[in-house]
């Protein structure tokens, strides 16, 4: 991937979003990386990556931190309410207003299986157990889509934090779910970056060896 700025990453302190950091500065692309927690500023340093305290619900802070030349912006945000308000759609909302705002054309997001049409992917319990959590996302994936950036959607099944194993997928079907470690989410958001193939697709991720059921699924190529 030829770059001629920072890849904006949100959401790097933690799983899948610290994991995209650490496989971006091996590659060596300049991250700049938008945290919450001045907590997790040392171990991002440590791997070379800019990093700007701030909350993606707060469009100040987003703004602020989108400084200088910004190629791509990856957001991973998403989790438990803070103040009454999940970064699931209102924080990733912020990210898209201001990419536009910056001109920043390609922004990827990771959301979720079990979003949209891949609601009947996960069992009715589960599905029943997350809705608020997944409407949200669909919500921030539909701004996304009618937003005119460039983009790409990886939703993720059940996230594992174990060693990456290596066999994870994408696939543009939708009846299909699976689990897969946030090490190989990682590496597929950022083959999707590097891949001209991934544009404008909604794509679901999971562990080849980790499908649950036997639904057969076509594995998209980048």
């Amino acid at each position: 991937m030829t770059t001629s700025g920072s890849i904006f990453l949100a959401g790097a302190s933690r799983g899948v979003g610290h994991q995209i950091a650490r496989i971006l500065a091996t590659q060596n692309l300049p991250v700049l990386a938008l945290i919450r927690d001045p907590a997790a500023q040392s171990d991002l340093h440590a791997l070379n990556v800019e990093t700007v305290v701030g909350d993606a619900l707060n469009l100040t802070d987003v703004n602020n931190a989108m400084t200088g030349q910004i190629s791509a912006i990856v957001s991973t945000i998403g989790g438990m309410p803070q103040d009454g308000q999940r970064a699931d759609f209102l924080g990733n909302k912020q990210l898209i207003d201001a990419a536009v705002k910056n001109g920043v054309s390609r922004f990827i997001l990771v959301s979720s299986i079990g979003v949209g049409d891949t609601k009947d992917a996960i069992p009715a319990t589960a599905y029943a157990a997350l809705a608020s959590v997944l409407a949200d996302k669909e919500k921030a994936e539909q701004y996304l889509m009618d937003s005119g950036l460039n983009y790409t959607i990886v939703r993720p099944g059940g996230l594992k934090s174990e060693p990456a194993t290596g066999n994870g997928v994408l696939t543009l079907d939708t009846h299909v779910a699976g689990s897969i470690t946030r090490s190989d989410v990682a590496t597929l958001v950022c083959r999707c970056l590097a891949s001209d193939a991934a544009h404008d697709r909604v794509l679901s991720a999971f562990d080849r060896n980790m499908v649950y059921g036997t639904a057969a699924y076509r594995e998209f190529v980048l």
